[in-house]
């Protein structure tokens, strides 16, 4: 793990250096685990709470460029880190949210993504352990994309959806397509991904905005419609 860090921390450079990361989880184990591995990719851990109103005070404290933060935590005994990530997105919304869970719930996911989905996570715990794919997303919500667990997305994937959604005019590889941005993929990881050239995932996503009627906004933010409209017709 100690080499695969070093090498995260050279490709982040000095992006990673300059971003300020709140941790938020009840396992202190765990939690001293996250810190330990963002600070020695080059992140500047800000604070660390294992309760969710305390993380509510550490984060609008702070104000971190991301806030990574556990679903379950005290004082409740349900989703109480969940609520508070939701609510810290209304209070605060240019922080981004990176919200970890020990098991899929779909449902997290697309509450966490309201209407927005920009700066915004949702990663299985395991995922940490992927030192590269971790790190990745705490990089791509802090500069407002999403990051959503590759499980997630293709379970969403894999559910029935009614017929007659906008998402029934698209071929098989446009869904493809779509699953690949609703993670928060480039169009470069895409195409690494599918196999498939960058100028094939353009032309593809380009159709996928003209089906889904998504037009007329900056292309990055159409990027996040398309993903919400994806997630949505899925759920």
């Amino acid at each position: 793990m100690a080499s695969a860090i070093r090498q995260r921390e050279s490709s982040l450079g000095r992006v990673s250096r300059q971003l300020r990361v709140l941790v938020a989880e009840d396992d202190v184990l765990f939690r001293e685990g996250i810190a330990r591995l963002l600070e020695e990719a080059g992140f500047d851990v800000v604070g660390r709470t294992g309760d969710a109103r305390d993380f509510l005070r550490k984060a609008l404290a702070h104000r971190p460029d991301v806030a990574v933060v556990d679903v379950e935590m005290p004082p409740g005994e349900g989703a109480d880190g969940m609520r508070a990530a939701l609510e810290l997105r209304d209070k605060l919304p240019q922080i981004g949210v990176l919200v970890l869970s020990g098991h899929y719930e779909e449902a997290y996911a697309v509450d966490l993504l309201g209407t927005r989905a920009e700066g915004v996570g949702y990663l299985l715990k395991e995922r940490v352990g992927e030192v590269e794919t971790f790190t990745d997303a705490v990089v791509r919500v802090a500069a407002g994309g999403t990051a959503l667990d590759p499980e997630v997305v293709g379970r969403m994937l894999g559910r029935r959806r009614a017929p007659g959604g906008p998402l029934d005019t698209l071929t098989d590889r446009e869904r493809e397509v779509l699953a690949q941005l609703a993670e928060g993929k480039s169009n470069l990881g895409i195409a690494e991904a599918l196999l498939i050239s960058t100028a094939a995932v353009e032309k593809h996503i380009t159709s996928i905005f003209q089906k889904l009627g998504i037009e007329g906004t900056p292309k990055d933010h159409r990027r996040v419609l398309a993903a919400i409209t994806y997630l949505r017709g899925s759920h």
